[in-house]
């Protein structure tokens, strides 16, 4: 800043004041020396960082001097720090002030006006002034040393001289400090933003604080204070006495204790607070304004404090007042230790926790449960005197009672409320243990009201009831020994946690002690019990689960046309297995009963169904089945014939009750509904093995018949018109080739091989053969056999190998392509390769390489020509059975061929692998010319 060439008026009589400090220091020179230490001391040691704390008290105590909140505003103009406010301008007494380090200017309620604290701007420059819509005064350390002729350090603000009052508009009053050298004035204003809410809050008299153009505004609504900034709002709840305590609040307000703050006396002291609110009180406090003075005045101040400290804490709803008890800790000074102790010593004594008759009972008054669990003591109100609701380890500090969740389990033993009472318990009881804050081993014993008026402590083995009014009304009817049913008015998760078992309809449905009554129903009901209710029961349970019931439930009593029998010996009366079933199905001791047609009329045909209840074939599913024990009809043998044990089973009961009649009708009734459709259809399943067996269709087994396109003829008869499409036929069983499904079967299919009276051309003989082998059973030997030329022999060969053909009979072997030994095997007959013969004509050994005809064909075809040779007759004779045959080709120890293209080709090709070639190889032979290869 420059300084003027002529000197502004002086309307604070700066010359004056300057003469008078002159004057002292000349007439005793140690003065100015322990004025110049002073000042360093203030500068360096008290007022190091409480520049804005200072000058925000100089301007709220502007402000309050003129009866107005105050603005203030902080900027940077070059290198110059600004900071202007609203309120009282500057004025003579200000001035002097100002000038003086050993005195002050405030006066009443004042917090500091241009008190010693002014000293602060020294921190920052060397050139301060204040400028006011009444004139300026300016402070400049070159100026005092040029007045008392030294160089060095001088103190700057014993000398003031005069400013011109160029206030900016809209204010009353700036200080305006001309940074040093090496001063950072936009680290300064940083610093300002960070404490502005806090100097709002402590400083009530400011309204507005501009911060290079961040605004922050204080508004008081009541015991509220909200300060908004660039950052959004802070809310605090205030409370005003001989002292001010304050805590930050939400928008609903919900106390946000603090968890550290320092002594504000009223502004910030380095005396450290863990009070969960901020403390803003005139205690005394050391010339630096840091920290308290310690001594008599403090603890009676610090007393007093706390006896404030409760209306504060009585201010906010009770459900929120236990945020504001100390928490236990080491006390961050030595005024928070006295504080603290002080504090909880009140809230002890004197009241301000709430009861729920609406009084309130000091901490000693009051009792708590060693656990927290909210609501709780709203129900025992009347049970438990003076219980309070709130955290036990936080109302411990203030001499509250703690007793245990035993004590009061119980109380409530023996005490009858309404079933709605108890589920509150259940649910505040819940939140604790989901919480982690009560341990559920703890609540054993727990009283539980059940549906039949009683309660009993202790919820482990009872069962928590989810149903329609109709079920439970029900429930309440039926005797059912060891079922304990909750009150659905007093159902709640935390009975299951304890041992219940939940029961809705599905789950009871699974309660072994229901399972156990319908298992004994029928003998219980020709013992004389009336079994209505608990059929009723039961057939609700079934349709509260959507008619989704266990197979157990098929052991249910229900009335038939006589007696009472199981539901799953019952068919509805408008069941179509009434025209299916053979009728002594149906007579007084026949396997099946038709349900009661009154007692049917009660429920939906669907619910009776999944009890049991027949209208269409019923299905037995097992996930996973260990042996043939689902009392299917013939099921050891079904087992035996598998491949290996099932994984699953899906299989359809009662098919050996259907009419020998009625088949084709029951096989639509099975193709009608998805689900015996799909076990129908089950690769290996019992029951397209059943029918195809026994079932009657035309009078024969399916498997004995074919279908009309099968290429089976000669085996077996087409399948005469039941009124069945081939798709149907085919799932009953009814033959489309020749796998065969059990060693039955097989056994069957080789009597039809064996039958004389059957013409069975060669092809499908030699394919019934291989089904036979591949059906890996053993049927036992039958009683002839069925040779290559389709005749029927007693005894034959099994070829084995293809040259042996040649030399015999068509009538003579049996052709089994795959697995010639385990046809042998299972016919008990020679294998072809095992019959004596021997070569008995002269052959000559001729290499394949000498061959040319074949080097050719072995060229056309891209065939490696073998090693070896082939003995070559003309013509090749063999002795087998007591007789010489020329043959084409044969094998022994050695490869042997006839001197023909077939003989040559036959051989050749199997030598070089390659037998399916050799009518292509003798044909190469007589035409070796690419016509015959290509054509």
């Amino acid at each position: 800043m420059t300084t003027p060439t002529a000197e502004p008026s002086d309307p604070f009589g700066t010359a004056r004041l300057r003469e008078a400090t002159l004057r002292s220091w000349r007439d005793s020179p140690t003065r100015l020396t322990e004025d110049t230490n002073v000042e360093r001391d203030l500068r360096v040691g008290a007022y190091r960082d409480r520049l804005f704390v200072e000058l925000a008290q100089n301007a709220a105590d502007a402000a309050m001097a003129a009866g107005k909140p105050g603005r203030v505003k902080a900027s940077l103009v070059d290198s110059e720090l600004r900071f202007a406010n609203t309120g009282a301008p500057l004025d003579a007494r200000g001035v002097a002030s100002l000038a003086s380090l050993r005195a002050s200017g405030k006066t009443g309620d004042t917090v500091g006006r241009f008190g010693v604290g002014f000293a602060a701007v020294r921190t920052v420059s060397d050139e301060p002034c204040v400028v006011s819509v009444t004139g300026g005064v300016r402070f400049s350390a070159e100026r005092t040393r040029q007045a008392v002729g030294t160089g060095g350090d001088v103190p700057v603000l014993r000398l003031p001289w005069p400013a011109p009052a160029d206030v900016p508009a809209g204010f009353d009053t700036e200080v305006r400090l001309l940074l040093r050298d090496g001063v950072d004035g936009r680290a300064l204003l940083g610093e300002l933003a960070r404490d502005v809410a806090d100097l709002l809050l402590a400083l009530p008299w400011l309204g507005e604080f501009d911060v290079d153009g961040r605004v922050w505004t204080r508004d008081t609504d009541g015991d509220l204070v909200a300060i908004r900034g660039p950052e959004g709002e802070t809310r605090w709840l205030i409370h005003r006495g001989d002292v001010v305590w304050a805590v930050p609040v939400g928008a609903d307000g919900t106390p946000k204790p603090l968890e550290e703050d320092v002594l504000h006396a009223p502004t910030p002291t380095d005396d450290g607070l863990s009070l969960p609110a901020r403390l803003l009180a005139s205690v005394p406090v050391e010339p630096s304004r840091r920290r308290a003075l310690p001594g008599s005045e403090l603890v009676k101040a610090l007393e007093a404090a706390a006896e404030e400290y409760v209306g504060l804490v009585r201010s906010l709803p009770a459900e929120h007042r236990f945020a504001l008890v100390p928490v236990p800790g080491f006390p961050k000074s030595t005024v928070d230790a006295q504080l603290r102790d002080a504090v909880l010593e009140v809230l002890s004594g004197q009241p301000w926790l709430s009861t729920r008759d609406g009084n309130e009972v000091s901490g000693r008054q009051g009792r708590v449960l060693d656990v927290d669990v909210p609501g709780l003591s709203a129900l025992l109100a009347d049970l438990v005197p003076g219980l309070l609701e709130g955290p036990a380890q936080v109302l411990k500090a203030v001499a509250v009672q703690v007793i245990g969740i035993e004590e009061v389990l119980e109380t409530l033993t023996g005490v009858t409320r309404d079933p709605g009472w108890w589920q509150e318990v259940y649910a505040a009881l819940s939140i604790a243990v989901e919480s982690h804050v009560l341990a559920v081993e703890r609540l054993d014993g727990l009283p539980v009201p059940l549906s039949d008026g009683r309660t009993l402590p202790g919820a482990r083995g009872c069962l928590l009831v989810e149903g329609s009014a109709e079920l439970l009304d029900l429930l309440s009817d039926v005797d059912i020994p060891g079922l304990r049913l909750v009150h659905p008015a007093a159902s709640h998760p935390l009975l299951e946690r304890l041992g219940a078992k939940h029961a809705d309809a599905r789950e009871l449905l699974n309660a072994d002690q229901l399972r156990d009554a319908v298992e004994r129903s029928v003998e219980d009901v020709r013992s004389g019990l009336d079994g209505t209710t608990l059929a009723g029961a039961v057939l609700r349970l079934i349709a509260d689960c959507g008619d989704d019931a266990p197979r157990w439930v098929g052991a249910l009593a229900l009335p038939g046309t006589d007696t009472w029998r199981r539901a799953d010996e019952l068919v509805l009366p408008a069941s179509p297995l009434l025209d299916i079933f053979d009728e002594e199905v149906f007579e007084e001791d026949g396997a099946m009963d038709v349900l009661d047609e009154d007692f049917a009329e009660d429920w939906p045909p669907s619910t009776l169904v999944a009890a049991g209840v027949l209208d269409s074939f019923a299905l037995v599913v097992d996930d996973e089945p260990h042996e043939p024990d689902h009392d299917l009809p013939d099921e050891d043998s079904w087992w035996e014939s598998l491949p290996e044990p099932p994984s699953t089973l899906v299989a359809i009961r009662d098919l050996d009750l259907v009419a020998d009649d009625a088949w084709p009708a029951a096989v639509k009734l099975l193709a009608a509904r998805p689900e015996t459709w799909h076990a129908l259809r089950a690769p290996h399943g019992h029951a397209a093995w059943w029918i195809a067996q026994y079932a009657v269709l035309g009078g024969a087994a399916p498997n004995e018949w074919r279908l009309p396109g099968a290429d089976l003829a000669g085996l077996f008869d087409e399948v005469p018109d039941v009124g069945l499409g081939e798709d149907l036929l085919r799932i009953a069983g009814v033959r489309a080739d020749l796998r065969l499904s059990g060693v039955d079967e097989v056994r069957d299919l080789l009597d039809r091989l064996a039958d004389p009276d059957r013409v069975i051309s060669p092809g499908l003989a030699t394919r019934a053969y291989d089904a036979v082998v591949e059906s890996g059973m053993d049927p036992g030997v039958p009683r002839a056999i069925r040779a290559a030329d389709g005749s029927v022999v007693d005894d034959a060969l099994v070829l084995d190998v293809p040259w042996v053909a040649g030399a015999l009979d068509p009538d003579r072997y049996v052709v089994a392509p795959e697995e010639p030994e385990r046809l042998a095997d299972l016919l008990d007959l020679p294998l072809a390769s095992t019959e004596e013969a021997r070569v008995v004509s002269e052959g000559e050994y001729a290499p394949w390489a000498e061959l040319p005809a074949l080097k050719l064909v072995a060229d056309q075809l891209g065939i490696r020509l073998p090693d070896g040779g082939v003995l070559v007759h003309d013509p090749l004779t063999v002795r087998i059975q007591d007789a010489e045959h020329d043959v084409q080709w044969w094998s022994d120890d050695r490869l042997h061929a006839a001197d023909t293209s077939e003989g040559l080709a036959r051989a050749f090709a199997w030598a070089a692998g390659r037998w399916p070639d050799r009518h292509l190889i003798t044909a190469l032979l007589d035409d070796p010319s690419p016509r015959t290869l290509l054509a």
